[in-house]
């Protein structure tokens, strides 16, 4: 069983950063690739990025690809989520997910939701323009 928390969600302004972590618990963390999604209200929950068992191949959505960027410490069992040059549209609830295997590849938008092992609770991120 593992436990996936979430923190670092807050309110910016429109051209801040904020720095998102995910905290596992259990001792398999890098059995599991890391992935991130997001939901606004009234959308359907989005992937965003992920990264691979050993971080060595990661993938983002086009809409973050060059302001967002995953990286993990399987020492820590923490995955990370750095988000620069925020924007309005980013205002969602932002939710880490696990997925076992240890691939050196990935999907690069992401799985069907089904296909997720483990989730977070959420951390809200708000960016006022």
């Amino acid at each position: 069983q593992v436990q996936l928390v979430e923190s670092g969600g807050g309110l910016v302004q429109a051209g801040g950063s904020l720095r998102l972590s995910c905290v596992a618990s259990g001792r398999t963390f890098s059995a599991y690739s890391m992935h991130w999604f997001r939901q606004a209200p009234g959308k359907e929950r989005e992937f965003v990025t992920a990264i691979t068992w050993n971080g060595g191949s990661t993938y983002y959505a086009d809409s973050v690809k060059g302001r967002f960027t995953i990286s993990r410490d399987n020492a820590r069992n923490t995955v990370y989520l750095q988000m620069d040059s925020l924007k309005p549209e980013d205002t969602a609830v932002y939710y880490c997910a696990a997925r076992s295997g240890r691939n050196n590849y990935l999907s690069s938008t992401g799985y069907s939701l089904r296909e997720y092992d483990y989730w977070g609770q959420g951390t809200q991120v708000t960016v006022s323009s």
